[in-house]
């Protein structure tokens, strides 16, 4: 980091949990998951689900995917520091906790969307997660239009569904530049996401994670350990 003129950081659930925000792709995400609603996450936040049955996807996705309570933990701080003090160039994240901005990240590219971003499926009116969550403005729990009447869908890449082109270029933009490349909290098997740290052709690779990842041989650092606890002793010494 100090020989570094453009750091960038590309984090998954991992960053999350640490907030008390549980991996839906985890064992206990999934046998939850079987258990209540009878199918896999995978098959209940995809698109062709969520046109077929909103109503049981809207079910699933409050209660497994929305956090309100969640609060940025020592990992979104240090990043959002580092990006004031001009070390950060850029946070690219997989989560659509929108945590990395309430931390004071500005410069976020949002692979899969954001859970604080809505919009009518009918008018495009756009709506803050609150409205979502507001029974009055659902019907069987399916936030509708207040202007038009039409469904309101997240601004989440759902399964099926392609990443949004402008975000991934932006990314794949930032990784390019970058010189150091410090990834955490990601397995690196979710793609197109993971597919990402092919673009980084800088010097200083650096993976920080609690298990082991198919990366780990090329990279140029690895640190086996949670996230938070990682970058929260780095920052202070930063």
């Amino acid at each position: 980091m100090e020989n570094s003129r453009r750091l960038v950081f590309f984090g998954g659930a991992g960053v999350s949990t640490e907030s008390g925000i549980p991996d839906f792709r985890s064992e206990t995400g999934l046998y939850q998951s079987m258990t209540k609603y009878g199918r896999s996450p995978e098959e209940i936040i995809s698109h062709s689900f969520f046109m077929k049955d909103p109503v049981m996807f809207y079910d699933y996705y409050k209660n497994n995917m929305i956090y309100v309570d969640a609060k940025p933990n020592p990992a979104h701080k240090a990043l959002a520091e580092w990006e004031k003090k001009g070390i950060l160039a850029a946070v690219v994240t997989q989560n659509i906790d929108g945590l990395h901005q309430l931390a004071g990240s500005t410069k976020v590219f949002e692979l899969h969307g954001s859970v604080h971003r809505n919009y009518c499926m009918h008018c495009h009116e756009s709506y803050p997660l609150a409205y979502i969550m507001d029974d009055n403005n659902c019907k069987n729990g399916v936030p509708m239009c207040r202007r038009c009447g039409g469904m309101v869908k997240p601004d989440v890449v759902l399964y099926e569904e392609g990443l949004d082109q402008q975000i991934l270029n932006g990314a794949i933009e930032a990784i390019r530049s970058a010189d150091t490349m410090m990834v955490g909290g990601t397995s690196l098997v979710v793609y197109p996401a993971a597919g990402l740290v092919e673009w980084f052709h800088g010097s200083n690779l650096v993976l920080i994670n609690k298990d082991r990842t198919n990366l780990d041989g090329k990279a140029d650092l690895v640190i086996a350990g949670a996230i938070g606890e990682v970058l929260g002793e780095l920052s202070d010494k930063a």
